[in-house]
């Protein structure tokens, strides 16, 4: 319409009305500057934000997380914007989800995938409080980087020019890549190793072995390696029948990296009158994600359940950026990214699909051929329901309303379980899941060698070439393509759940499990870790009152005991037979092997930081555990809890393997620099401001339910374990005629900054096996205050 065109009634009645609509939203708004945030600190520097709304309670939230973190929020910032081969250089090496790469690979990977017109489209549709809630959170943290200067902050970040504040853009950029570490961010190596092949290229790959391929795809997979290395957690949950005073408890016990944007952090939310949350969160998330408020306490353990397919394509012979799909030619996508700066631009060509992008992973067998591609699709990408979901949570009265906050299907990858003070506990698959059926497995089924490694490693690929293999559209679903809640596992019962990063299957194995639940939220009838094991045994010990436990119910004090028990499940099942298959060889065996044997012999089989011998255990096990038939008793569906169980020590192949794995064990404790029957918490330790302090906990592969681990080492080296995993903010919540009753801790503190007093100072508490009072009542807070409150104004 140009200026001289007339303007029509309707125009005029249209243009009043968004006008009147735009005076009342901003009578609406408060000035700014007119409403104020309380922080306060208690014990261990746990943070309780007050405010009267959301996009306040935000503002604090982000103020007050910046106090602890803000080097660690401003790098992350600038992996999000791919800008750190620009300021930490190409030779180096940064964090992507859970894995690291070369930063260059990290830049290109975001910007290729960072779409933040479709973010800010997605980001529109959620409701006035999330949005509130984003724009406190961006605000808060850049009020922070106001009022503390480029000179005033940690050594690690000070006067660094890519401190930079924070947008919306950005913070939507953290949600997505949260929401995709499950899926496309943990094959972003993948995405980038996608090149076609070269004219005149052989028209098929060589075949590859099926071990080879399940440990590539476990190297890159998000929750594929069954033996560890993927996020972990427990979870327990006891109903009425359970527990001493008839109502629910619960225990959170978070597996979780010690460094990085998923390192949790304590916080406290109030908005008079509305909201009373406590728990935890990670970095850039303005809600409780873990936690409980006055009636029902909840936790999240990662999922078995798969977040995204493959499709297997079927190229045009002349020209292998071009597909088939009902016989019909598609071209892909090609998008080149390119690096600002330097003299040789650093690019890549990035290639997609209707399916997705373009991904390659030769190693496992799925590399772009002449003939053949893969094409990834993630059901989580745009994801931005989560912080709807766990602030519908943090209102929830019972575990019913908890289930029904996450009807959204918001909840990207983790399984929750839950415990109300009515007495009920709940376990609840409520994830996002790609909606394909056992028979579409079957009938869209791709070429044999792809589609066994469902089953081998938990990779669902489907047939490209077919439109009908798209996920199924259930109406009913929060999303397009995902499994619609009703249609996910769920258990309420006034007994017991638990779950250890298994499937819904035995989440509590007196409870048949739900029926026609597809293949992709987890598997049934098949060996379970050993964790999940441990705990199922532990819990109906207590119960029962076996193993030197008191029977018939639960109690916090007891539930708090039993999971810093440290019983190594591995040593107790082989022990005894490794026993007395080392008194039957007597003088056949080596120097090593004879003395692994007493060592062990004399080993209490526990993880404990004062048990002697069983570093040694560690390190014969991580070798033994993998010889062919390693086990006396094959695992039984019918019997999951107790096999497989044993050493085979009768077959003389599997125990001359089973001993050169102990006598190896020996010589690997020994060139580190340890003796083979040094007490755990030796090598086991971390240096505190000069304390060196001896923790207890063993790896995944043990089957120790506090789980602590040095990922990245392969073994014992001359420094011990350098421990930077697992048990992270812990929680057990009873309830009473108040509310929650409520201990805790966070093994590494609140502080990512070693300079900050904050900084691992829950540490030692975890040594010594105690929890903190968490204080969730306002006589609790003031009891427990830590210097004066702080008031900011928004």
């Amino acid at each position: 319409m140009t200026s001289n065109t007339p303007i029509s009634r309707f125009s005029l009645t249209t243009l009043s009305l968004g006008l009147v609509a735009l005076l009342a939203a901003c009578a609406g708004t408060p000035a700014p500057g007119s409403r104020s945030v309380t922080v306060e600190r208690t014990t261990f520097g746990i943070a309780h934000i007050t405010a009267p709304d959301y996009e306040g309670l935000a503002y604090g939230t982000a103020y007050a997380h910046a106090q602890d973190n803000v080097c660690q929020t401003a790098e992350h910032l600038l992996t999000l914007r791919g800008e750190r081969t620009q300021f930490f250089g190409a030779q180096n090496t940064g964090e992507l989800g859970l894995g690291r790469m070369p930063n260059p690979q990290i830049d290109l990977f975001i910007r290729y995938h960072m779409d933040d017109a479709a973010l800010a489209r997605a980001s529109a549709t959620t409701n006035a409080d999330v949005r509130a809630s984003l724009r406190g959170y961006v605000a808060g943290y850049n009020r922070y980087l106001q009022d503390a200067g480029p000179h005033g902050l940690p050594e690690a970040c000070r006067g660094k020019p890519w401190v930079r504040p924070m947008t919306m853009a950005d913070l939507s950029r953290a949600t997505e890549l949260s929401m995709i570490q499950g899926g496309l961010g943990a094959l972003a190596g993948a995405v980038l190793a996608a090149v076609p092949p070269a004219p005149g290229a052989k028209t098929g790959a060589a075949p590859v072995d099926l071990q080879q391929a399940v440990a590539e795809i476990g190297r890159h997979s998000f929750n594929a390696n069954p033996q560890g290395g993927e996020l972990g957690s427990n979870g327990w949950a006891f109903g009425r029948n359970a527990t001493p005073d008839g109502r629910g408890l619960l225990l959170g016990n978070p597996h979780f990296p010690w460094n990085g944007t998923n390192r949790f952090w304590q916080l406290h939310q109030t908005i008079p009158g509305q909201l009373d949350v406590m728990g935890a969160t990670g970095g850039l998330s303005p809600v409780v994600s873990i936690g409980f408020n006055k009636d029902v306490a909840w936790t999240h353990t990662v999922s078995t359940g798969k977040r995204f397919t493959l499709y297997e394509l079927k190229l045009d012979p002349n020209d292998p950026t071009v597909y088939m799909v009902d016989g019909q030619p598609k071209k892909m996508v090609a998008r080149t990214v390119a690096l600002p700066g330097g003299a040789t631009p650093v690019q890549h060509t990035f290639y997609a699909t209707d399916w997705g992008p373009v991904i390659s992973l030769p190693r496992a067998g799925l590399g772009w051929t002449a003939q053949k591609a893969y094409a990834l699709r993630d059901a989580n990408t745009l994801n931005v329901r989560s912080a709807e979901s766990w602030m519908k949570m943090a209102l929830a009265r019972n575990v019913g309303e908890l289930r029904a906050a996450m009807g959204n299907q918001g909840i990207p990858w983790i399984n929750t379980l839950a415990a109300d003070r009515d007495g009920q506990a709940m376990y609840a698959d409520l994830s996002v899941v790609p909606d394909v059926s056992a028979d579409m497995l079957k009938t869209c089924a791709p070429s044999p060698a792809a589609a066994g490694l469902l089953n081998a490693a938990g990779l669902a690929v489907l047939d490209g070439s077919r439109g009908a293999c798209a996920w199924h559209q259930d109406r009913t679903a929060a999303a397009p393509g995902v499994i619609a809640p009703a249609r996910m596992p769920v258990v309420v019962t006034p007994d017991w759940v638990q779950n250890s990063n298994d499937s819904y299957w035995l989440s509590n194995p007196h409870v048949p499990p739900m029926a026609g639940v597809s293949p992709l939220v987890g598997p049934v009838g098949v060996p379970q870790r050993l964790r999940t094991r441990s705990g199922i045994l532990e819990i109906e010990a207590r119960l029962a009152g076996r193993d030197g436990l008191p029977g018939n119910r639960m109690g916090a004090s007891e539930l708090r005991s039993v999971i810093f028990r440290d019983r190594n499940l591995a040593g107790m099942l082989v022990m005894d037979d490794l026993q007395a298959a080392c008194t039957a060889a007597g003088t056949a065996l080596t120097t090593d092997q004879a003395l692994g044997c007493r060592v062990l012999s004399a080993w209490n089989r526990t993880s404990n930081a004062d048990a002697k011998g069983a570093a040694l255990f560690r390190e014969f096990w991580r070798k033994a555990k993998d010889v062919p038939k390693v086990w006396r008793v094959p695992f039984d569906p019918a019997q999951p809890v107790t096999t497989p169980s044993g050493l085979d020590m009768a077959t003389p192949a599997t125990r001359d393997a089973v001993f050169k794995a102990l006598g190896d064990g020996v010589s690997r404790v020994r060139t580190a620099g340890f003796a083979a029957d040094v007490a755990l918490g030796v090598p086991q330790s971390l240096t505190v401001r000069g304390q060196k302090i001896a923790l207890h906990g063993g790896d995944e592969f043990e089957g120790v339910l506090n789980k602590l681990e040095s990922q990245g080492q392969p073994t014992i080296d001359a420094k011990g374990y350098a421990i930077n995993y697992g048990s992270s903010y812990m929680q057990v919540v009873g309830f009473d005629e108040r509310g929650p009753l409520a201990q805790g801790l966070l093994t590494y503190g609140q502080s990512v900054d070693p300079a900050s007093p904050r900084a691992y100072d829950q540490l030692p508490l975890f040594a010594a096996k105690q929890w903190h009072p968490l204080p969730f009542h306002a006589a609790d807070v003031q009891a427990q205050r830590e210097g004066k409150p702080l008031q900011l104004a928004y």
